[in-house]
């Protein structure tokens, strides 16, 4: 554990007028800092290495993993923000990831400060640029809590963003059955 993360959270809540000196919040510092440590236990691996092998089948159509759960921290005010996320890809020559990949990439890119949006980026782009697949489209869905504690939106309120890569992209036929997958085009 790093000390400067230990004092740091210490310093926020001492300039916060919190009594640390109380019997719940004298180690809170300590736990505070290791609970952020695992929350951004993300930032130092990477896609390629979420992925690893990829396995010959002879499959030759889409892949989709659906209601994948993730939880992040918004960069922007250090809050929680939660979901499923929803992936389709399109494998080359017939070589796919093992279903609990998907998962593990997802944590590389939710275990970090992030955005929704760029971590629809980040898990879409890592697809074909460390997967190799095709085409990859993702879609995330979340629910904030920096919006819903300041009272900003309902508590029901979903965000939803969505990314296509690769042959997902364009227009077509193709795009239309991810979509499908993805549990049809109400969800766009």
């Amino acid at each position: 554990m790093k000390e400067q993360a230990i004092m740091g959270v210490r310093q926020l809540l001492e300039g916060l007028d919190i009594n640390l000196e109380t019997k719940g919040m004298t180690d809170t510092p300590k736990r505070v800092a290791t609970l952020f440590e695992g929350l951004f236990s993300g930032c130092h691996s990477t896609g390629k290495e979420a992925l690893g092998d990829v396995y010959p089948t002879e499959h030759t159509g889409l892949v989709s993993v659906n209601h994948i759960p993730f939880y992040s921290i918004c960069e922007h005010h250090l809050m929680p923000f939660y979901g499923k996320v929803h992936i389709v890809y399109q494998p080359r020559d017939g070589k796919v990831f093992g279903l609990g990949r998907l998962k593990a990439l997802v944590d590389v890119y939710a275990k970090r400060p992030q955005l929704q949006e760029r971590l629809t980026h980040d898990i879409a782009t890592s697809l074909v640029e460390d997967g190799d697949v095709l085409g990859a489209m993702v879609m995330v869905e979340a629910t904030h809590l920096c919006m819903l504690m300041k009272g900003e939106v309902a508590q029901e309120t979903v965000a939803k963003t969505i990314l296509a890569t690769g042959i997902l992209e364009p227009m077509g036929t193709l795009r239309e059955e991810a979509l499908v997958l993805l549990g049809g085009n109400d969800h766009v």
